[in-house]
């Protein structure tokens, strides 16, 4: 990801933060020589410095077969929104857009129940925990037949995280007035992604 100096975000409890809201991500690898990608909700760890994703695939999703071979990117997008070249000082200016997103790379190692039931049973129960806690219980009184022949049906995976990429573009590289600007207009938007992106200029500037 290109990521000019005023907008590179390194700090690993922010990125983290991030991800974390914004999880349903979209992952992409190589498959066959070609981009592929697959867009899916995961979860997301951090312990000691380290950064892990854990999800799953369908089974019949081929995305999966560049697991354990190469090296995955995971896209965490946020909000985002136009910038007007009226909010600057000078009229010799164009328009942009201001936006957050998070790159994550990293090798999926392969969960499937017939390998590894535990695993999968703990990747499963982490994902209701993030998503729907309160599934848990009715997720366990089903049937064995029944849980057993869905987990069949998919792949899980684990991503330690190798490399991570932030990019908070709020007009950093702006004047002070012109970040003021933004911001002010932002948030006199009617668009939600719009005012989200002024508060986040507006707290970039606190």
């Amino acid at each position: 990801m290109h990521r000019p100096t005023a907008f590179q975000e390194d700090n690993i409890d922010k990125l983290v933060a991030f991800m974390q809201a914004h999880s349903f991500a979209t992952l992409v690898s190589t498959v066959e020589g070609v981009p592929f990608a697959s867009h899916i909700p995961l979860v997301v760890n951090e312990s000691d410095g380290v950064v892990t994703l854990v999800g799953h695939l369908a089974k019949g999703n081929l995305h999966w077969q560049a697991f354990n071979i190469d090296e995955s990117l995971a896209i965490f997008s946020g909000v985002h929104a136009y910038i007007s070249p009226t909010l600057y000082e000078k009229d010799e200016s164009v328009p942009t857009w201001n936006y957050i997103a998070v790159h994550a790379y990293g090798t999926p190692n392969i969960i499937t129940f017939k390998d590894a039931p535990e695993l999968m049973d703990q990747m499963i129960d982490e994902m209701v925990d993030t998503y729907e806690a309160s599934y848990k219980s009715q997720w366990h009184n089903l049937s064995e037949a029944f849980r057993t022949g869905m987990m069949k049906g998919i792949v899980g995976f684990e991503m330690v995280v190798t490399r991570l990429e932030g990019k908070y573009k709020l007009s950093q590289n702006r004047s002070l007035i012109e970040q003021h600007n933004v911001s002010d207009a932002l948030l006199q938007s009617s668009d939600p992604n719009a005012q989200a992106v002024g508060q986040e200029i507006q707290q970039n500037l606190e």
